[in-house]
């Protein structure tokens, strides 16, 4: 059984692995913590690089880039955990895995919006709600 992590940079990354650590406990699964790096980042990854070495930079050092940010997530809650990275968008690429590993879950981040609980979901925490072929826990911040 697997669970996925889905991380960002965010404040929230913490409690999105501590869930995913505490639900591969629970079902002895294997959590995956995934980190995607958008269209956006990957542009800036690759300018940087062809500014400092003069060659674009290869898809498998982009992946490598970020699933060190996976690893560092993950690094004091779950430092067992798988790191994946992934390039693209991120709602599809997460979904994308979940269901090419038979995910049993995906734990996202979000944020609160008024104290009585109502929640209120950024686009990628959205669309991988809506998308998904499995359950999906959001965590949210207050």
């Amino acid at each position: 059984m697997v669970i996925v992590a889905a991380v960002d940079r965010s404040e929230s990354t913490d409690r999105i692995v501590t869930q995913g650590r505490k639900l591969a406990e629970a079902f002895t699964g294997e959590l995956h913590v995934v980190h995607v790096l958008s269209r956006g980042e990957l542009r800036d990854i690759e300018r940087a690089s062809f500014e400092t070495s003069g060659e674009a930079v290869e898809m498998e050092r982009i992946k490598e880039v970020a699933r060190e940010i996976a690893r560092e997530s993950a690094a004091d809650i779950a430092p067992d955990a798988t790191a994946v990275g992934l390039v693209g968008e991120a709602a599809e690429e997460v979904t994308d895995y979940a269901s090419d590993h038979d995910a049993e879950y995906i734990v996202v981040g979000g944020r609160k919006l008024t104290p009585v609980g109502k929640a209120i979901f950024g686009s990628t925490t959205q669309s991988i709600l809506l998308e998904a072929d499995c359950p999906v826990v959001a965590t949210l911040r207050s």
